[in-house]
């Protein structure tokens, strides 16, 4: 990418996620079907808590981040945007997530479910 005269910060943006991919997508994007919904235990802010608590992690607590934002179609009810160590411990506890993206971070209008919220 050649240098602009009057760079904005989309630009720089833009070079930046093509320079590390990786590590500028902080959220994994999780659709849960209304089947899933409706099992209280498909709930992070309900079922992740007392997990933490069983197995002696409850350190984690201050380094998860999950949003929430409701979908439009019963195939995706809700949308978890989980960052990595909340991914992790979700299929900790034998959660299989139907993983459908990436995203720098949560859209503005998701709801912080459980941890600590977004940040750079």
């Amino acid at each position: 990418m050649e240098p602009l005269s009057n760079p904005t910060s989309n630009d720089l943006l833009l070079r930046l996620l093509s320079e590390h991919p990786h590590e500028a997508m902080n959220y994994t994007v999780i659709a849960q079907s209304a089947n899933e919904v409706q099992d209280i235990q498909n709930a992070p802010s309900v079922s992740m808590g007392p997990y933490l608590v069983s197995s002696g992690q409850t350190r984690l607590l201050t380094t998860l981040s999950i949003y929430s934002l409701r979908g439009s179609s019963r195939e995706q009810m809700r949308f978890l945007y989980m960052n990595v160590t909340a991914l992790r411990l979700w299929k900790d506890m034998g959660k299989q997530p139907n993983q459908i993206g990436t995203q720098h971070r949560p859209p503005h209008a998701a709801l912080l479910s459980l941890g600590v919220p977004f940040s750079e």
